[in-house]
């Protein structure tokens, strides 16, 4: 009773109670046994004193079994659950994210873009084919690591010669591969391009691709209607994961001449560019292009400046010669 007592208060110290509890009976034990020996000794009973020791021992041994089970119920039972995990802590694990259903997004949204207000022209366009009416547009992603330039000629619904282009410039070469490798098919990109003009693709035909000093072009030909009227055009689109910029539109000839894919190609290759900014690396993209720039593509620039050719026209026809007459040789 003494190591119970000197016990820290609150504190369960179970080898000592069984201890102090051990004692008790003993001292107990030993007080009832006195007069019952007296009582096995003169006979009275009726029971040997071997069958009264062990029922006196078993009794002895249930009792201290229900205090150890009393015990050991009574008290907590955190620590022996510390190391199973709860439901709060099996839900606290990092969900698993299904790419298949929750895709990276990897082009901004249209909430992702700035318009410019008065951009400057990066790309021109120069052919006899094309309407003199011109369109130019741009607007560039909020970390101006991209941009797209919109350039029209002519109108749709006048029945002349049609051209839309949208370049697009990416500086960013990890999102120009992931952009190409992931792209939609044509058909469907070339619906979506045409619904954001106010345009609807009727039928389309096989996707074919023509050479050009960018490389390979998928085209396609489409019915196009704006709700009023329908025209057949030619679909195209250019995207390299190893370019710098790729670009789409539509070509629609005249009601005098419907657009073919020569006259593409060459619409093409005459694709200049006209400012670079702060971009070497679109600058050295269009030098190498020009390497592969048809010949019969170039655009005859000595017509458009309304100057006669001359011997100093490197490109120029050579002038006819002028005949001398009799007099002026003798005077000679």
């Amino acid at each position: 009773m003494q190591v119970l007592a000197g016990a820290a208060p609150g504190r369960f110290d179970l080898a000592a109670r069984l201890v102090d509890f051990a004692d008790a009976i003993e001292t107990g034990f030993a007080r009832i046994m006195r007069p019952l020996r007296r009582l096995l000794r003169s006979g009275a009973i009726g029971l040997t004193g071997g069958l009264v020791w062990r029922g006196l021992a078993a009794v002895t041994g249930v009792g201290l079994t229900a205090m150890l089970v009393a015990a050991l119920s009574s008290g907590s039972s955190d620590p022996a659950l510390a190391s199973l995990p709860g439901p709060a802590e099996a839900s606290a694990a990092p969900a698993v994210r299904d790419v298949r259903q929750q895709a990276l997004p990897l082009a901004a949204g249209e909430e992702g873009w700035v318009t410019i207000g008065r951009p400057i022209a990066l790309f021109g366009l120069e052919s006899p084919e094309l309407d003199k009416r011109s369109t130019y547009g741009a607007r560039r992603s909020q970390d101006g690591q991209r941009r797209e330039d919109a350039l029209t000629f002519g109108a749709f619904d006048d029945g002349k010669s049609f051209l839309s282009l949208k370049f697009q410039v990416n500086r960013d070469a990890q999102v120009q591969k992931a952009l190409a490798g992931l792209s939609q098919p044509f058909v469907i990109t070339l619906v979506r391009e045409g619904a954001a003009r106010g345009l609807s693709v009727g039928r389309s035909g096989a996707t074919t691709t023509i050479e050009t000093k960018f490389g390979s072009v998928e085209t396609a030909d489409v019915g196009l209607s704006d709700g009023a009227a329908g025209r057949a055009c030619i679909a195209f689109r250019h995207l390299d994961a190893a370019a710098h910029l790729s670009f789409s539109g539509w070509w629609c000839g005249s009601e005098a001449k419907p657009a073919d894919r020569a006259q593409l190609t060459c619409l093409i290759d005459r694709i200049d560019l006209l400012s670079a900014g702060d971009d070497p690396e679109l600058r050295a993209s269009f030098a190498r292009t020009e390497l592969n720039r048809r010949q019969g593509c170039s655009v005859p620039r000595l017509a458009a400046t309304g100057r006669k050719g001359s011997w100093l026209d490197a490109d120029a026809k050579a002038p006819a010669l002028r005949p001398t007459s009799g007099k002026q040789a003798q005077a000679r």
